[in-house]
């Protein structure tokens, strides 16, 4: 049996209307619901099935609207798309609106036909937004087939969900704890990665040597690296065993010239050039050793490199930009600044005195080991180092340090002594490190040092509690000022046992009715490295359901460093404390950009350090670390990593100062001596010529391969087949009143809606979107003009599900004439109005085209649709047509008379009995269409030319007429009114 339906054609089967997609054969017609989604798919074998050719049906001449009518029917279709048909396949789709200078990765992208790049932005600009949008595109191009991301485990289900929610891509986690189940459902020497074409993936799983060679040689065609700089070292630095692993894993998959490969990092450098060059190296190898200060240089890097800060971003596509208005101008709301505020405390004598002792004892300990070996100098070292920071943590953090072994006392030698002790007491930038190391470490390392240790730790015990714990104290103190300035702070810990003991003591018990010092409305909860990751992202869900929408209610969250990077909680936070000090300032900077970036509300996050005055060690750190990255951040406008290994000499060279020739009072003497003047000399020297490579590579390198004037381009012509944020903003309000739901803030940029009153097919729609619950007990929904929202609330873009639901609602009413309820939209409309002059008629007609897209792949089929407005004025035999703008502006047409019922319906109906008239118009504006989006398909791909042979845009004929809608010229001026 013949084919006899064309891709895209119309025909009924099972009492409804298809569009045959390309998909089908001869014998069986893979069809989807005309205006319905890929979800709704359906095979149908015509052997054994009625199946007819089909034409839209036209409107009905009595099923007249009002002057909305027309948009709101327009917004409903167009919202309703998913298979946009300009170059960009996968816009339609996706349930998140970039922002415009998010598209420019995929652009760039798009030009290679191998993607080869590195994105590089500043943190909360986007980073997974815009390697979200590359990989969607790829695999809607059938450029890629299969995709791996490669993460921190910790991460992973983070991908994992933004995927899912954002880009419709269902990924398998590949995870230690996982792959036993993965593999137990594989078959005879298959592959998971052969089975799970989609796959996150733990990169320090991945990169050991039993499971790299299985991944390498099944690995997908898109991998994307997320924190790419821990996968590198430089040339003249001792280079860990992990790091050694996990570049060999990344040089094997990038070997792969036909890969695409996707590197995402926002601190590239991380303090050296070589580093950074070979980052470049796998994207490029040539990119490794090309000279970067000449033209040819920097014209390859532009290809594959994007790195901008937020002020780049913050105002886009506008007339600074070389645009010639501000049309298309985006204002990105990041917070414009940081307000950094220090703050100290003193110890009580009875802590003072705990210290002392604990140094006397660590400083002993490091004496009487020198003399034994370097293998016992280096297992007191990491001992003492332990000892002193759990103890300015927290008396809590200080007992279990003191009950427990060190993890260097099992070492065999002085560099395994190193390997053991440094994570759990340094503080590496390396977000992979993070994983686990909020333990408190050990500081027992011989038998007969037991007691000793015993009773110091008792004593920490007995200095539980704001008494004795001035540091706890002044927490109390500074969380109270900021709660009552309506902030919701995270606390940020080094060690879980100082986490847990804020909670308790900051915290509310309804099961023994204590009260909290910080009142009986503020929520507090703990998240530390003893939650899987999954199960810290329900704690904060929890934190912020238990406190409310109750204005007064307050949030404080207490957390460890599992959560300083990766984590986004700005929807939920706004201020941050450093309890402890990082002995690194590149954390600080991590956990700070949980909070500042876009989506926060605020324009200003308070971030408050809390440091000892007299402790002996958090003063320095504070003065040589953390108010030097401040300074440069300041300067340059991005934040820059200062070496491990120098912020590491600087600190050892404060606990060596403590623990053999410091005590109160002697700073004079630290910043006099030799080793500290040493190290500092070389961390300022190394910080400050890697803040001049930043700045200058910024400048050198900022990103110039796509212009914002091709930005503007495709951001219009995106806007105008699917729609831009003002005309979602006014649909949804005018669907929802005409729904009778219940408006609330209507008048400011936000609102929210109660939906109780609507009817019933609008409920059962939003149910699954927002909660049955919501629904049932009509609590308002949140509707937000910013596209980053928090779980519940809906933003008003097209892609929000909120938005999806009630204009496939209003669609779906428009088209049944015999829906039940309130009908906003309809197909028919008459409107008396002074915005004319003479009869004009207003059509909306979706086209439907076929594409060939060729790939490296081959060539794919597709049928994607578009909604356009066409106008004319006089009868339909004789139509002057008008251009484009002019049938716009006719959507904000309002009656200034009514049109009685009778008088409407015998216009409409001469109108659509003549639409035949216009038919070959409509059919060569059609080809006009189809010949701009083949042009759009070759100018986007211009720079591969290999890839766009063979490319060809049809459109389908006859086009459907949605709806037609007549506007009259007043008669006489008189009291505004509406049509029938």
């Amino acid at each position: 049996m013949a084919l006899t339906y064309s891709a895209g054609s119309l025909v009924t089967a099972r009492g409804r209307e298809w569009v045959v997609l390309p998909e089908s054969e001869p014998d069986l017609l893979v069809l989807r619901p005309l205006g319905g989604s890929d979800d709704d798919i359906a095979a149908v074998f015509p052997a054994f099935e009625k199946v007819r050719g089909a034409e839209f049906a036209p409107p009905v001449p009595g099923d007249l609207g009002d002057q909305r009518a027309a948009g709101l029917l327009r917004t409903a279709l167009r919202v309703g798309f998913r298979s946009g048909a300009g170059p960009f396949r996968s816009l339609a789709g996706i349930a998140v609106e970039p922002r415009a200078y998010q598209l420019v990765p995929l652009l760039m992208a798009l030009r290679q036909k191998t993607v080869r790049m590195l994105v590089s932005d500043d943190v909360g600009i986007g980073k997974t937004i815009e390697a979200g949008l590359i990989a969607s595109e790829l695999l809607a191009q059938g450029e890629a087939t299969g995709m791996a991301v490669l993460c921190s485990p910790a991460l992973a289900e983070q991908w994992q969900q933004e995927l899912r929610t954002k880009f419709g891509i269902d990924a398998e986690l590949v995870l230690s704890s996982t792959v036993s189940r993965l593999e137990r459902g594989l078959d005879l020497g298959q592959s998971l990665f052969d089975k799970y074409p989609h796959v996150i993936v733990s990169t320090d799983f991945i990169k050991s040597t039993r499971h790299r060679d299985d991944f390498v040689r099944h690995c997908p065609d898109l991998v994307i690296v997320d924190e790419a700089h821990t996968c590198v070292a430089a040339d003249d630095v001792k280079t860990g065993t992990q790091n050694q692993l996990r570049y060999e894993l990344l040089r094997r998959v990038a070997k792969d010239t036909e890969r695409h490969l996707l590197l995402v990092t926002a601190t590239p450098h991380s303090g050296k050039e070589s580093a950074f060059r070979n980052l470049l190296g796998l994207v490029k190898p040539e990119l490794a050793h090309v000279d970067l200060d000449s033209q040819a240089g920097r014209k390859l890097l532009s290809q594959h490199f994007v790195a901008r800060k937020r002020a780049d971003v913050r105002q886009y596509l506008t007339k600074e930009d070389g645009l010639a208005d501000d049309s298309l101008a985006e204002r990105t709301a990041f917070p414009s600044d940081r307000y950094f505020k220090d703050e100290t405390y003193k110890l009580s004598p009875e802590y003072r005195a705990l210290l002392d002792d604990a140094i006397a004892y660590a400083s002993e300990r490091v004496e009487e080991a020198g003399d034994q070996g370097k293998r016992e100098a280096r297992i007191a070292w990491w001992s003492a180092i332990a000892l002193l920071r759990s103890l300015v943590s927290s008396p809590r953090a200080a007992a279990q340090t003191l009950r427990t072994r060190s993890a260097a006392a099992v070492a065999a030698s002085a560099e395994e002594a190193d390997r053991l002790g440094a994570p759990l007491t340094s503080d590496s930038a390396d977000s992979d490190a993070l994983e686990g190391m909020d333990v408190a470490p050990g500081a027992e390392t011989e038998e007969n040092a037991g007691s000793r240790l015993a009773e110091l730790a008792e004593r920490a015990e007995a200095l539980e509690g704001p008494a004795q714990d001035l540091k706890l104290k002044a927490l109390v103190k500074h969380l109270k000022a900021l709660l009552a300035d309506g902030h919701n702070p995270i606390v940020f810990c080094r060690y879980i046992p100082t986490a847990d003991y804020l909670a308790e003591q900051l915290g509310n018990d309804p099961e023994t009715k204590k009260r909290g010092p910080l009142g009986a409305k503020t929520v507090v909860k703990a998240v530390t490295g003893t939650l899987s990751p999954q199960q810290r992202l329900d704690r904060i869900e929890q934190l912020a359901a238990e406190a409310g929408e109750d204005a007064a209610a307050r949030r404080v969250l207490i957390a460890t460093d599992c959560l300083s990077e990766g984590v986004n909680l700005q929807h939920h936070f706004d201020a941050v404390l450093h309890y402890d000090l990082a002995w690194n300032p590149t954390r600080h900077d991590q956990r700070e950009g949980r909070v500042d970036r876009y989506g926060q509300k605020r324009d200003e996050v308070r971030v408050i350090t809390l440091y000892g005055e007299d402790n002996g060690i958090d003063g320095k750190v504070l003065e040589v670390l953390i108010k030097k990255h401040r300074q440069i951040k300041k300067d340059l406008g991005i934040s820059v990593s200062v070496p491990d290994e120098m912020s590491t000499g600087v600190t050892d060279a404060i606990v060596e100062w403590l623990l053999l020739r410091g005590r109160q009072g002697e700073q004079e003497a630290l910043f006099d001596s030799d080793s500290f003047q040493q190290s500092f000399a070389d961390l300022d020297k190394d910080w400050n010529s890697a803040a001049d490579r930043e700045k200058a590579s910024r400048s050198r390198f900022a990103q110039r391969s796509i212009h914002p004037q091709e930005v503007a381009r495709e951001v219009a012509a995106v806007r105008e087949a699917l729609g831009g944020a003002g005309e979602i903003d006014t649909f949804v309000r005018e669907s929802l009143n005409a729904l009778g739901a219940v408006l609330r803030g209507a008048d400011g940029s936000d609102f929210t809606a109660q939906v109780g009153g609507t009817p019933i097919g609008l409920r059962d729609a939003l149910a699954p979107v927002v909660g049955a619950e919501t629904v049932e007990r009509d609590r308002p929904i949140p509707f937000r003009s910013t596209s980053a929202v928090a779980r519940g609330e809906a933003a008003l873009v097209r892609t929000d599900p909120v938005v999806g639901a009630l204009a496939s609602h209003v669609l779906n009413a428009a088209l049944d004439t015999q829906a039940d309820g309130a009908r906003p939209a309809r197909r028919c409309g008459v409107v008396t109005t002074d915005a004319v002059t003479t009869r004009t008629t207003l059509l909306l007609v979706r086209y439907r085209f076929h594409l060939t897209l060729p790939s490296r792949n081959g060539e794919k089929q597709v049928v994607a649709e578009d909604a356009r407005l066409l106008t004319f004025e006089g009868a339909p035999k004789n139509a002057v047509w008008l251009p484009p703008e002019r049938a716009v502006e006719l959507l904000e047409a309002r009656a200034t008379e009514n049109t009685a019922a009778a008088s409407g319906e015998r216009t409409m109906t001469r109108i659509l009995d003549q639409l035949g008239e216009v038919k070959t118009h409509l059919e060569s504006y059609g080809d006009e269409l189809a010949a701009g989006l083949d042009a759009s398909h070759r100018r986007v791909r211009t720079a591969s030319g290999e890839i766009v042979r063979g490319l060809s845009v049809t459109a389908q004929k006859p086009a459907d007429v949605l709806g037609a809608y007549v506007y009259l010229p007043a008669t006489a001026s008189v009291p505004a009114g509406v049509s029938a």
